[in-house]
């Protein structure tokens, strides 16, 4: 069977805002008038060409909310880790607004799926792993009003200043009392009264919690994004815990220069 090509398309960046130190907010229209459309979870590619010429490509997720096909000129927005002398890091820092780049897709099935019947879903992400659940927020409030669902989302992070998106999750929690916001710090916890002290902080890595939300396979759906290591060892304590490997959703992020 003949390989079908991928079609690439401009992106133009109209807009940076930096989450982290190392960790930028990106937001692009499809500068060649077509609509996006994609399924939160899901992720685009970025072509680019490392300095010999050599083509090469990074994935990122879409952290864009929203519940309906995005319509010509709306935003398509990524989160992007800054690595020193990274050739996609070189890319990005260079680029205007205005300046455009190549993209594909949207690719990807880390996705909620429309037949889901489960009670609760876990949601367990490491750094820039948290971007699909970003753009996931809309379908849970849908799960949570029209059938119960309960929702907790580990997330872990080095620092408070690294607690990507980690406003916006808050203030999700407080508007809908299905979903559990559980930040976990593995080098520095907030200072007391700041705006991410609060009870559900926990000091160490996510896998090390796991166990206290009480993993069920008969009710519980679970999804895991970011660092690989973090990724294996909470799909051997799922799978431990009962859950069968359907029930584990899961998707790697490897840093590449």
């Amino acid at each position: 069977m003949p390989v079908l090509a991928i079609v690439q398309f401009p992106l133009k960046l109209v807009g940076r805002r930096m989450l982290a130190p190392s960790v930028a907010h990106l937001t692009f229209t499809r500068d060649d008038g077509q609509p996006l459309d994609f399924v939160p979870g899901q992720f685009i590619q970025v072509h680019f060409q490392y300095a010999d010429g050599t083509a090469t490509k990074r994935s990122y997720s879409l952290a864009t909310i929203h519940d309906h096909a995005l319509a010509p000129g709306d935003a398509v927005e990524i989160a992007v880790s800054y690595v020193p002398g990274g050739a996609a890091t070189a890319l990005f820092e260079g680029l205007d607004e205005g300046g455009t780049v190549q993209a594909s897709g949207p690719f990807g099935r880390f996705c909620l799926m429309p037949a889901d019947v489960n009670r609760r879903y876990l949601l367990i992400g490491t750094g820039t792993g948290v971007t699909p659940y970003r753009s996931m927020l809309p379908l849970l409030a849908q799960a949570i009003a029209t059938r119960g669902a309960e929702v907790v989302l580990l997330f872990g992070a080095r620092t408070p200043a690294e607690l990507l998106y980690g406003d916006e999750f808050r203030a999700f929690a407080e508007a809908h009392p299905g979903f559990r916001f559980v930040p976990c710090f593995s080098r520095e916890l907030p200072a007391p009264g700041s705006a991410h002290a609060h009870a559900d902080v926990r000091h160490g890595y996510v896998q090390q919690f796991l166990a206290e939300f009480a993993p069920d396979p008969a009710g519980d759906v679970a999804y895991l994004c970011g660092n690989p290591n973090m990724v294996d060892a909470c799909f051997e304590a799922l799978k431990e815990a009962g859950l069968a490997v359907p029930q584990i959703r899961r998707e790697k992020y490897v840093s590449s220069k």
